[in-house]
């Protein structure tokens, strides 16, 4: 009887943590995924990537981190939640794909530095928005006094889009 109690709590804790590891950042990420889809509420699932995949992704993709939207049993899309390095810490960052998987909206959540801060601002940030593959991020423009950020940025929704086209050439999206 034990054994089947631990074993359900095993497969539905992970669903359930998905949004507790965000500390803090579970409201930002609502209020995003909310504005975006235009919905008052949604509900949402961690994607369970098989462990053959998990090295072959760039991105570190976990139930807890990489989720499938839904409003009234219809797609609206999937949200990926990370840290980026920046000059001496990381910033947390959102992506939501809509449900063709384009990136539909970037978001620096999070900024933990005095400078680099700009990389945060929408009229930057759209630059990513209806992309879908790594290699269409070749023009992403620079900003003066926050070349790692940057760099760091775009090298993060290049290894999501990357990990995401992997996911999709073997059916887990």
């Amino acid at each position: 009887m034990k054994r089947k109690y631990f074993t359900g709590i095993l497969f539905v804790l992970p669903l359930l943590m998905s949004f507790t590891f965000l500390k803090g950042l579970d409201k930002k990420v609502d209020r995003e995924i909310k504005d975006e889809f235009e919905v008052a509420d949604y509900s949402h699932e961690g994607v369970v990537v098989p462990q053959e995949l998990q090295g072959k992704l760039p991105s570190n993709v976990t139930v807890q981190n990489f989720i499938k939207l839904q409003h009234s049993g219809n797609l609206l899309g999937y949200a990926y939640i990370d840290k980026a390095p920046s000059k001496t810490a990381e910033f947390d960052y959102l992506v939501i794909f809509d449900k063709d998987l384009k990136i539909a909206r970037t978001k620096v959540l999070v900024y933990r530095e005095e400078y680099g801060g700009e990389i945060g601002s929408r009229r930057w940030l759209r630059q990513f928005t209806g992309k879908s593959k790594a290699s269409e991020l070749n023009h992403i423009a620079a900003i003066s006094g926050a070349t790692i950020s940057v760099r760091s940025m775009k090298n993060a929704v290049k290894d999501i889009l990357a990990s995401v086209e992997i996911l999709q050439k073997h059916n887990v999206l």
